[in-house]
């Protein structure tokens, strides 16, 4: 079996991580390689997933003040739309049926 460090498409990085730079379609070399390939593409995955996560939970503060201030500006638009919609005032009216 070929171990991906004698792998021409296999790249490290200085910071010691290891690049695929294989193409699951048509340079894998054993079977062995694609499930190595399937692995390094859930780690992306599950990275990317956590930053989303990160970034969600930096923001959750943000989205709170925002729901407040806009229910607090629906509620003084209601209130001070009331008056169009008070029904004691068809009784008041002078100019009247």
């Amino acid at each position: 079996m070929l171990g991906c460090e004698d792998c021409e498409y296999c790249m490290r990085s200085p910071d010691g991580d290891v690049h695929l730079m294989c193409d699951p379609f048509s340079t894998v070399k054993e079977p062995e390689c694609l499930v190595k390939w399937q692995l390094m593409e859930l780690r992306t995955i599950a990275q990317s997933h956590r930053a989303t996560q990160e970034m969600y939970r930096r923001l959750a503060p943000l989205q709170e003040k925002l729901f407040a201030h806009m229910e607090r500006e629906i509620d003084e638009a209601n209130e001070a739309d009331q008056w169009k919609l008070d029904e004691n005032d068809d009784e008041d009216a002078p100019f009247g049926p």
